[in-house]
């Protein structure tokens, strides 16, 4: 089976009351096309995990964003391949967020991260997420 080793930005925001919100973005590509997911993508050769997040993030959505606390890793076995998830909390610091690579994105608060189909590897971090305090 294949291993992929990639990286995910939980990139955050407060809302105009206060709450945090969590973007979202729908796959635009592949088998997994229309399924949500924490943006990102593969790790390069000699780059460390918030290097390769911010280098993406900046490639998918054209946004810079400030890489902060580690959030989880996941390892999920699809059916092609095994992937090793390095997850990040981010905030974006500057840029107009664009859709590069993605159909939609949406905010999505803690209470509203069960409205979308998630990708299953995904899944593991709204579950931490949703066990976050406030």
């Amino acid at each position: 089976m294949k291993m992929i080793e990639v990286v995910a930005g939980v990139i955050c925001r407060k809302d105009n009351l206060g709450v945090t919100e969590f973007l979202a973005t729908q796959r635009g590509y592949g088998d997994y096309k229309g399924f949500w997911e924490f943006p990102g993508g593969k790790t390069e050769p000699g780059e460390s995990p918030e290097q390769a997040l911010a280098r993406e993030l900046k490639e998918e959505l054209t946004v810079d964003v400030e890489v902060g606390e580690f959030v989880t890793t996941v390892e999920y076995d699809y059916p092609e391949r095994h992937i090793t998830m390095h997850c990040y909390f981010c905030k974006i610091i500057s840029g107009e967020l664009t859709l590069l690579e993605h159909d939609s994105a949406r905010w999505l608060t803690k209470q509203d991260l069960r409205s979308v189909n998630w990708l299953p590897a995904d899944v593991t971090v709204v579950e931490k997420l949703e066990n976050l305090s406030e």
